[in-house]
């Protein structure tokens, strides 16, 4: 179906696009001070209903304004220059003077003292930190919920969940609460909530957004994004990211073509291959794969080129299982005593898995690793872009962690149904979720868009395109009341 009626009762600056309101600060049509109390104001009004942004920042903020107005001048021209604009923190990354919980009833009360090295990359580019968003316990989950601050819900229909665990950020987005959104990705953290909220997320090359863990500084699983309303924000967003910074070994310098600018070079030719199961992969129900044929219908009809095509991934299902396993082990099962004593039970589980992996699993692998990611940089050869689906079926209730069951098959454990997630993931390719299409019931779908290697400019290129064909709304909108599933 096409989008639902809605509506939008905040703050008519809120439901500006990032970029026209990153233009009229530059331009001081806007104030900082205006976009921040706007962006407050809406927080307030959108909260009681939806539990995204669980921390405020306030008084953190204002003292941001106040350092911003000393160098706003001189930074201008950077590529990715916010001028001011407030933006989400992620509950999982570190913000100075702020909570740091990371969803843990045994972090409750932590102070972060020092800023992650991303953080300090985007307030020195002109973002203010409005807040941080809710996500599972240490984004163990396609649900977001924890014990500290409860559970985030979907703004299309607040009875079901947003996703995980960058939940939080993408409710922040739908609902107008801020313009960008920071999030992060490890078994579609960021993919999943941005194709449940109807809003864009990209998981980029690793490196291109900061580093992974500090504890880990090499892993590539786990990565920072950016998260917006479309693809042209995105890609400012992306921009204000990138970066080298030697506290983070495996960052990567800026292109020398801003991502906002290759976002808009002319349209050409797209060569689109399409596996709406990812060769069987993983089960989709029948109106998920309704939804996406039509898109991919709209895109062909446009005059691009859509092939039914997919690569055979051999061992991709256990090869990312182990990476997943190696990045709690080496991550969770390292955190103090009283911290794991408080996990809840996946997470116990996780932690568990890791520990116990043996060294030729590991082993194994890192060698299947890069055997897949051979056959998709040769694949993408042929290629722009794989789209696939971000998950087989639509948001599912609040209550309900992970669906027991996708188009009729049982789900082993709660990363069962989040499979589409596992080839970008494991290939260390970038991954958007694109928005394509509404259920019958009126929630949203996404398509993800797998790119080649170090490809971000190729993959928002097509996906810009792709938006522009199919051509949805982007403007924020009111929660919607819960109503029944179906």
């Amino acid at each position: 179906m096409t989008r639902p009626t809605t509506r939008f009762t905040g703050p008519d600056l809120c439901a500006l696009s990032a970029r026209e309101a990153v233009r009229l600060l530059k331009r001081k049509d806007l104030s900082p001070g205006d976009v921040l109390a706007a962006a407050e104001a809406r927080i307030k009004q959108v909260e009681p209903q939806v539990n995204a942004v669980v921390i405020r920042a306030g008084a953190r903020a204002r003292q941001q304004l106040d350092s911003l107005a000393g160098f706003a001048d001189q930074n201008t021209d950077e590529p990715g220059w916010l001028a001011g604009l407030p933006i989400a923190i992620k509950d999982l990354t570190l913000v100075s003077d702020l909570p740091a919980t990371f969803g843990s009833a045994a972090l409750k009360d932590q102070i972060a003292t020092q800023s992650d090295p991303l953080v300090e990359r985007l307030e020195a580019r002109g973002g203010v930190i409005a807040g941080k968003t809710n996500t599972p316990e240490f984004g163990a989950g396609g649900n977001t919920w924890n014990a500290v601050f409860g559970q985030t819900r979907n703004p299309w229909n607040t009875a079901r969940n947003a996703g995980g665990s960058s939940g939080g950020a993408a409710v922040s987005l739908a609902t107008g609460e801020v313009w960008l959104s920071h999030g992060s990705d490890l078994a579609g953290s960021l993919r999943t909530p941005a194709a449940l909220c109807g809003v864009v997320g990209l998981r980029p090359t690793p490196g291109r957004c900061g580093g992974g863990p500090a504890a880990t500084a090499f892993a590539i699983e786990g990565i920072s994004g950016p998260m917006a309303r479309d693809t042209r924000d995105l890609a400012l967003f992306l921009d204000a990211m990138a970066g080298y910074d030697p506290r983070q070994p495996i960052s990567l310098e800026a292109p020398s073509v801003p991502f906002q600018t290759a976002i808009m070079a002319p349209d050409r030719h797209l060569r689109i291959a399409f596996a709406e199961d990812q060769n069987g992969f993983a089960p989709v129900e029948p109106e998920i794969r309704t939804v996406l044929r039509r898109a991919m219908e709209q895109v062909q009809s446009a005059g691009h080129g859509v092939d039914q095509a997919c690569p055979d991934l051999p061992d991709l299902y256990r090869t990312y299982i182990t990476l997943r396993g190696v990045h709690y082990g080496s991550i969770n099962a390292y955190l103090p005593a009283h911290v794991q004593a408080a996990f809840k039970d996946t997470l116990r589980q996780n932690a568990e898995t890791g520990r116990n992996l043996t060294t030729a699993q590991i082993y194994d692998a890192m060698r299947q690793r890069t055997v897949l990611y051979h056959i998709m940089r040769q694949f993408l050869e042929r290629y722009d872009v794989l789209a696939i689906p971000v998950i087989g079926l639509e948001a599912g209730p609040a209550e309900q962690e992970y669906p027991l069951f996708v188009d009729g098959q049982p789900m082993l454990d709660y990363v069962d149904w989040l499979r589409f997630s596992f080839l970008a993931t494991t290939t260390a390719l970038p991954a958007l979720s694109l928005p394509a299409g509404f259920t019958r019931s009126g929630m949203p779908v996404g398509v993800q868009l797998i790119g080649p290697p170090r490809g971000e400019a190729t993959l928002l290129h097509a996906a810009r395109q792709i938006e522009d064909i199919l051509a949805l709304p982007a403007q924020p909108i009111d929660p919607m009341p819960a109503r029944p599933t179906g």
